[in-house]
């Protein structure tokens, strides 16, 4: 069979929505390829006025490239190479070599004999079928070092996620995505020569989990290995039989109650209907002492237990409250220090096995200026109180604490350094007065490797995009983690620049 190479002076080769059918698997794929050849006359052969139309997988349509052809479609002033004549190729001088070789995006250095080689080995794999656009693999004939790098790096973290988690892997991450980068590396005319491929393996891939699930995007600037996208349809636990006495608690930072109860399809009313939760925790409820009684009447049927603390030093300002179907034994607002209660932070109720603490922490604000009070200060006088409450019960510490822990809870880490909420500092405070005084992270430690956010920012759409970091949390005393079933995140309910997270505990 006649394999022929157009080679052109001042071309580009723009190939468009080549479509990748898989036989075995059913899927399409559109793609797009656009490679810049050198501009520079290649040959002395006759140029074509037109380019020719070379048919594709399912269509007619002219600037495509196919396994069936094996020829790749040049611009105006093509010309034609007939591969059938090897012989020939020792002919050429080494000036000639050269053009041609770089056209195809090989290096073209060294002797004639090793020019010769090389443009042989091209001509054979192009006969055979490698050198060309198939179905299956679409080659680029320039591939950056890093580029190459990138491309490893992606194999990489597949293959262990893959390995790891199999098809929930596949699904969850983006990097899952229905094309697999490889790189293949080999020696042409004794130069190293580096080849790209995209490769199609949809197998268990969700096209439109990305568009339709965006949370199940992974986004990370900075990820390692085996990090996964978090997916609550794969990574819950099945619910518990009836036989099993379970509590679900739930937390949200609404980040305003008056504006969130407007939206009909994203009131409380309805994530009570769906997630049925004993106990509700809600941060920056931006509430009057004046406007609570209101919204406690229309909030919730089946909830006759609620307790607010509203902001008196900063009217609309943060504010919290926890919402019961169980009565508990005592209420009590704040840290009981008068300096760190005037802003509605804290609710703690207390039940037969436990305290429940609903916490809004303060932010560090901009330039950091309530840095030094968040760490010297609120956190360690907090940590305090829940120490002594710990000596007679376990404690559930939950809400918005403000602070991604760890590089794995934000989307930019290197980005953020000094930004509010994952300064060194706070992170430190974090670790000391929390973690390590006997606290449970309920979320990592039943998810060590998984990527999943509770907040994303406005400004930017990180929602869309996934990129976000995970301020809420929900701790708990090392002697009832044991206890917890299930603690996850609930990242399609929309109406705040946070989500709402849970926790299951057997009793």
């Amino acid at each position: 069979m006649v394999q022929v190479l157009k080679i052109g002076c001042c071309y580009s080769l723009s190939v468009r929505n080549i479509a990748a059918v898989s036989k075995n698997r059913g899927i399409e794929l559109s793609v797009k390829l656009r490679a810049m050849a050198p501009k520079r006359r290649l040959s002395s052969s006759s140029a074509a006025s037109e380019p020719s139309e070379v048919p594709s997988v399912g269509s007619s349509r002219p600037g495509k490239a196919t396994a069936k052809t094996g020829a790749v479609e040049s611009g105006e002033s093509g010309f034609e190479v007939n591969v059938d004549d090897i012989e020939s190729v020792e002919k050429m001088t080494v000036q000639q070599l050269r053009l041609k070789l770089r056209s195809a995006g090989i290096p073209a250095r060294g002797s004639k004999h090793e020019l010769v080689s090389a443009f042989k080995s091209f001509l054979n794999d192009t006969e055979n079928g490698n050198g060309s656009l198939s179905m299956e693999d679409q080659v680029s004939p320039e591939v950056k070092l890093s580029e190459v790098s990138q491309i490893k790096r992606s194999k990489k973290r597949l293959e262990q996620v893959t390995l790891e988690d199999g098809t929930i892997g596949i699904k969850d991450e983006q990097l899952r995505k229905d094309q697999e980068l490889l790189v293949e590396s080999n020696v042409v005319g004794g130069k190293r020569k580096v080849q790209a491929k995209r490769k199609v393996f949809s197998e268990s891939v969700n096209l439109s989990a990305n568009h339709d699930e965006p949370w199940t995007i992974f986004a990370h600037k900075k990820p390692q290995d085996g990090w996964i996208a978090y997916n609550p349809k794969t990574m819950r636990p099945p619910p518990l039989s009836g036989s099993n006495k379970a509590l679900k608690l739930m937390s949200w930072n609404v980040n305003g109650l008056r504006g969130l109860l407007k939206l009909e399809s994203l009131c409380i009313k309805k994530l009570a209907q769906r997630e049925d939760f004993d106990l509700l925790c809600l941060q920056e409820t931006k509430l009057q002492e004046k406007d609570v009684k209101v919204i406690k009447e229309s909030l919730v049927d089946g909830y006759d237990n609620s307790f607010w603390t509203c902001s008196v030093s900063k009217l609309g300002y943060s504010g919290t409250a926890i919402i019961s179907r169980i009565k508990p034994l005592s209420v009590k607002y704040g840290l009981g220090i008068i300096d760190h209660d005037s802003e509605g932070r804290l609710v703690t109720v207390e039940f037969d096995d436990f305290y429940l603490l609903c916490v809004y922490v303060p932010n560090s604000g901009d330039g950091l200026r309530r840095l030094s009070y968040r760490i010297t200060q609120w956190d360690p006088f907090l940590a305090n109180y829940v120490k002594e409450l710990e000596k007679s019960k376990p404690v559930i510490l939950t809400g918005d604490l403000n602070c991604a822990h760890e590089e794995i809870d934000i989307y930019n880490p290197a980005g953020n350094k000094r930004s509010a909420g994952f300064t060194d500092e706070e992170r430190q405070s974090f670790e000391t007065n929390f973690l390590n005084r006997g606290f449970v992270d309920t979320f990592r430690k039943q998810h060590p490797g998984v990527v999943g956010y509770t907040y994303w920012g406005y400004r930017h759409g990180g929602r869309k995009t996934n990129k976000g970091w995970r301020l809420d949390y929900f701790l708990v005393s090392e002697s009832i983690a044991d206890k917890v079933y299930d603690s996850y995140i609930v990242p399609d309910v929309a109406g705040s620049d946070h989500c709402p997270i849970g926790l299951v505990l057997k009793l």
